[in-house]
């Protein structure tokens, strides 16, 4: 089948033209599953039984790919409660209050979204006894700590379990847990053991409606940034009775322990994995490594102290681990995803890339949320991909960096231009369930670098670090297609390459990005989501 879509603005933009305001044709052809042509339709000769699309002035743009996202844990968090707009540690309790009488049955009342700095940091068992006899458990919004109340701690056997190294369960002066689990404790503890009370059929719904909320959101790929062997088991579940309609890289979690030889095994299986996935629309692309935690959890390693701090953060991998584990992958064609917030983890995570990385073999750094101008440079000389989170910049979740970090180096916050300018690949992701899936929010926070949670006010983070809108779409399609090695078959809307796109209603413009509305899906050739068809079935 051949479509054409004509009277639209095809965002195709070439090299001389990005930026310039050229970065639009006028129509586009597909044969079958892939993209036969993009340009003026006048002088085409178009075939006789071909489909004919009006877009009526709408916008194609390549699919999106999220360069870095959690998906199962995105499909369980839409069943969670959700605290992002809680500010107090009063409306937290509302919030969770308000659940739980309205669910008496669920055995555990989870939630979700709580920023730290809006309890001021603390985060006691105390603090949530009284709402619900039953156990509590609280994400913080970036994943990296969990919050619970006594019963929740007593049915994990919390208060007896050994502290990891890269983690700690917080205690109180007797040595009991008092309800703040951070980095190790919450991914070897609470995580197991949630899994372990959530049931198969569960977990198959939950990733069912991650598939299709991401389809409704314009993404035809992602990259999944840190497979374990459960999350693994129901993916593949999932594929032997559904087609997915995006295709899936991972990277292999490697958590850090003191035993290398165990570290080692983690990338030996990413290894075997790669090699029995070989087909590029589901494939293992390699290991994911976590080198610090977050700047609101002060875990995130810096170069100086935390305010009011005597000593700096350092880094949860040591130099010299690192980079085995990193040799050992990229002696076998891995790519290597290196989650490093903080300078000193970024400054270590590049160092180690500089002895080992194999040219062409686009290691990643991910988050980078505090750079040292040096480093910001080194990415580009390097060929190391900026894999980048905007949604992370948003000003409502910044606000507790100036009294953690200091304001004045607060002023290298997320300096995505000067990656982009340096040279460095740059490529955009969600890192959803941490912040919200949605594309276009985080073209907002990319470019005019203000809050689209908070859009009444009108606080920025680094205005001059801002991409123009040309760079972050480039970076959210084109730029994460090159950084999974997909860049020869998607990403782009160019003849000869995968039929993946999307049709929008919106404007071009920085100011009405939060209102871009998602019309169509397609993917390999074919629709997989219309908003009409959608919302008529849902009695919209």
């Amino acid at each position: 089948m051949t479509s054409v879509f004509k009277n639209g603005r095809i965002f195709a933009p070439s090299q001389s033209s990005a930026g310039n305001g050229n970065e639009f044709a006028e129509g586009m052809i597909i044969e079958g599953d892939r993209i036969a042509y993009v340009g003026p339709l006048e002088n085409v000769q178009v075939p006789e039984h071909a489909n004919v699309i009006d877009l009526q002035e709408r916008i194609v743009l390549p699919g999106f790919i999220d360069g870095h996202v959690h998906i199962l844990q995105y499909g369980q968090s839409l069943r969670k409660v959700n605290l992002i707009a809680c500010t107090s540690l009063e409306q937290i309790r509302e919030a969770i209050k308000s659940y739980a009488t309205s669910h008496p049955f669920v055995p555990r009342i989870l939630c979700r979204g709580w920023i730290q700095s809006s309890t001021d940091g603390v985060a006691l068992a105390t603090m949530l006894d009284d709402i619900d006899p039953r156990p509590i458990y609280i994400d913080s919004f970036d994943l990296h700590s969990m919050w619970c109340n006594s019963a929740a701690l007593d049915e994990m056997q919390a208060h007896s379990a050994p502290d990891l190294p890269g983690g700690s369960i917080h205690r109180d002066e007797n040595g009991r847990a008092s309800g703040l689990m951070s980095e190790a404790a919450l991914m070897n503890l609470a995580w197991p053991y949630l899994e372990s009370t959530t049931s198969t059929k569960d977990k198959l719904s939950a990733l069912d409606m991650a598939v299709a909320a991401y389809t409704a959101a314009g993404y035809t790929g992602l990259v999944d940034m840190a497979m374990d062997e459960g999350t693994w088991e129901i993916l593949n579940f999932y594929r032997r009775d559904k087609n997915i309609p995006f295709h899936i890289a991972v990277h292999w979690l490697v958590p850090f322990s003191d035993n290398q030889r165990g570290n080692f095994r983690y990338v030996d299986r990413a290894i075997e994995l790669k090699r029995k996935f070989t087909q590029p629309e589901f494939c293992v692309a390699g290991i994911k490594i976590i080198c610090d935690g977050v700047v609101d959890g002060c875990t995130a390693a810096l170069r100086q102290p935390y305010t009011g701090k005597s000593d700096p953060v350092e880094p949860i991998w040591p130099a010299d681990m690192l980079q085995e584990v990193v040799q050992l992958a990229d002696s076998a064609g891995l790519q290597c995803a290196i989650h490093a917030i903080g300078d000193q983890a970024i400054h270590r995570a590049i160092n180690v890339l500089s002895k080992v990385g194999t040219p062409g073999r686009r290691h990643r750094i991910e988050h980078l949320e505090l750079t040292t101008s040096e480093d910001a440079k080194r990415l580009g000389e390097l060929g190391i991909t900026a894999s980048v989170q905007p949604v992370h910049s948003d000003p409502a979740l910044f606000k507790a960096w100036p009294g953690l970090v200091g304001p004045e180096r607060c002023k290298r916050a997320f300096a995505y231009k000067e990656f982009l300018d340096g040279g460095a690949p740059l490529a955009i992701g969600t890192d959803a369930p941490t912040a919200r899936h949605f594309p276009f929010p985080n073209l907002y926070n990319a470019t005019t670098r203000r809050s689209a949670l908070e859009r009444d006010t009108e606080a920025t983070v680094n205005p001059d670090f801002g991409l123009s809108l040309g760079e972050a779409a480039t970076a959210a399609t084109k730029g994460a297609a090159y950084a999974r090695f997909a860049d020869s078959w998607t990403g782009s809307l160019k003849s000869g390459l995968s039929a993946d796109f999307l049709v929008v209603d919106m404007q071009w413009t920085l100011d009405t990005l939060l209102e871009a509305s998602v019309c169509q899906t397609w993917y390999r050739g074919k629709k997989v989501f219309d908003s009409d068809v959608d919302s008529r079935e849902h009695g919209e």
